[in-house]
């Protein structure tokens, strides 16, 4: 009987583990000068977000986006199927941090829950870090969308925590004009995957991001912008979001 016990607690033990998904990118601690933006929490999603009124906004305060039960941990995370967003309508629902930046390091957790989930992580607004199931294609997972592959595919896969890891150099101007484009470095699951690579435009349209619609969205602007999340009608869950600002 002992050792049958012993047996199952140690079976439980492992189960627990796997479910939990231990992992050393996962849980990352907001760094000395960062703030916690979204906790999974509603009352973190209130306080720090608001809907991106672009061309295409189409949802009402408060922010639609549901807390919902992490089915990993238990814990609570906040889901991106906002009904507005429904049929892939980019640019309905999308929030985006109060907050504005130029310069910024950010920790983002991730779990699409289905096959086919699509969401989409925006720096300053403008430049997208695709999340996307089932793709690894320029307009795929863990893409510099249109512009940058990543170097390995490191996605955990429907229904685990993934975190993309980034540190963006907004664009650089003098005297109104650009002098230099914006750069950025991701890391995935812990592994480099876009190493101080250049972005070149905001792709999408009006209805993507700040200078979507401005010369076919090559017309960058030296124009701080917020992190945004996309609402494309799937359930693609975020937790310990963090951001911090670089000078």
């Amino acid at each position: 009987m002992k050792i049958t016990l012993f047996a199952l607690a140690i079976s439980l033990l492992l189960t627990f583990s796997a479910s939990a998904q231990d992992a050393s990118y996962l849980g990352t601690k907001a760094p000395k000068g960062a703030k916690v933006y979204l906790d999974g929490t509603a009352k973190s999603l209130k306080k720090n977000w608001k809907y991106w009124e672009g061309p295409r906004f189409a949802a009402e305060m408060p922010i639609k986006w549901p807390e919902v039960t992490d089915p990993v941990t238990g814990g609570k995370a906040i889901s991106s199927n906002d009904p507005a967003g429904a049929g892939g309508k980019y640019g309905a629902a999308d929030i985006v941090t109060k907050k504005e930046f130029r310069d910024f390091e950010a920790h983002v957790e991730f779990l699409i829950k289905n096959e086919g989930g699509n969401s989409g992580v925006y720096l300053q607004n403008r430049y997208e870090i695709q999340i996307l199931d089932g793709d690894y294609g320029l307009h795929g997972l863990a893409a510099v969308i249109n512009e940058h592959l990543p170097t390995s595919e490191e996605y955990n896969g429907v229904g685990k925590w993934n975190a993309y890891d980034i540190k963006f150099r907004a664009a650089r101007f003098e005297n109104g004009q650009k002098t230099e484009k914006a750069r950025v470095t991701v890391f995935f699951n812990g592994v480099k995957i876009h190493d101080d690579v250049e972005i070149t435009q905001v792709w999408g349209g009006p209805n993507s991001g700040i200078d979507g619609g401005n010369d076919g969205g090559k017309g960058i602007t030296d124009t701080p912008g917020g992190l945004k999340l996309q609402a494309e009608g799937h359930d693609v869950l975020y937790r310990n979001i963090w951001i911090k600002a670089v000078k």
